[in-house]
């Protein structure tokens, strides 16, 4: 993980216009055909519909907290670090840790978390970012809020694999997609670090806003929020491991995104990102430490 971030931040410093003539095609094809692989390798089941609904249980559950609970509303009050706090790059940054740390069979899992998470967080952000309410313009977010779920990397790839399931075929097709599901996240992971790497080209922006809640909301406080209540539910151990592992991904960029098209200021989250995604490659194998000597 770590030198494909590498590379592709010096790429994305030094030649930030290749970004999206490359990030498009491996986003549109590539991502979704390695999920397809993924799911079909690691067994599809119901339980990625479960972990679906609970990751969108949790993250609603946290968002509650940020926005409704005085202790954190009073120093978390921008709506897009709220977001930050609890939606993680999960699609580009958690699987390859579940895949880098975990046995294949926590793949679904992983899956079914980003899933929800992608769901929750195109559907729910646009409008978590803005109090906005006029008909015309709830009519646009749920049209933008459709075209964003179908063009999402997990959509595509679930509806891939169903397909590849339906066929007689698919054992075949599940063999021969591995190799290229792996080669698809290390040109993704590449693809993530030419993104921060056009992000810290700019400098350091003078942020009006202080990082260290939402940084430490999203890399320790929302993972244990998720353990702890992994902990009542009746999980397996490797559910449980996934799922936490899953929550500790640093802040998507899905959240820039966002606050770019809702015309927030994007420097905080911008810089969120980058500091998230670097500390978590100490913090996620840490959890993944902390993780095994619990269970």
């Amino acid at each position: 993980m770590v030198p494909c971030l590498v590379v592709g931040a010096l790429i994305g410093r030094c030649r930030p216009l290749w970004i999206t003539p490359l990030a498009t095609p491996l986003v549109r094809y590539g991502v979704p055909i390695s999920l397809m692989g993924l799911l079909l390798h690691g067994g599809f089941n119901r339980s990625l519909l479960l972990m679906a609904l609970l990751s969108v249980a949790v993250i609603g559950l946290m968002l509650a907290l940020l926005r409704f609970s005085r202790s954190f509303s009073n120093v978390l009050v921008n709506p897009d670090l709220q977001l930050a706090s609890c939606i993680g790059n999960t699609a580009y940054f958690g699987i390859p840790a579940a895949l880098a740390l975990l046995p294949p069979e926590a793949l679904p899992i992983s899956i079914g978390y980003d899933f929800g998470a992608t769901l929750l967080a195109w559907g729910l952000g646009p409008l978590w970012l803005t109090k906005k309410s006029s008909h015309g313009v709830n009519d646009e977010r749920w049209s933008a809020f459709i075209r964003h779920l179908l063009a999402s990397p997990a959509t595509r790839g679930l509806i891939g694999a169903l397909l590849v399931l339906a066929t007689p075929w698919h054992e075949a097709i599940s063999t021969s997609l591995w190799l290229p599901s792996r080669v698809v996240i290390v040109l993704a992971l590449a693809v993530v670090g030419m993104r921060l790497g056009s992000i810290a080209q700019f400098g350091r922006p003078a942020l009006s806003v202080s990082l260290t809640y939402p940084l430490l909301c999203k890399l320790l406080l929302f993972p244990t929020l998720m353990l702890l209540i992994s902990f009542f539910l009746p999980l397996p151990l490797l559910a449980r491991k996934a799922l936490v592992l899953q929550a500790a991904a640093p802040t998507a960029i899905s959240v820039l995104l966002m606050a770019e098209s809702e015309q927030c200021d994007a420097a905080p989250s911008a810089q969120l990102v980058l500091r998230s995604t670097l500390i978590a490659l100490v913090s996620v194998p840490l959890w993944s430490l902390v993780l095994n000597r619990l269970f």
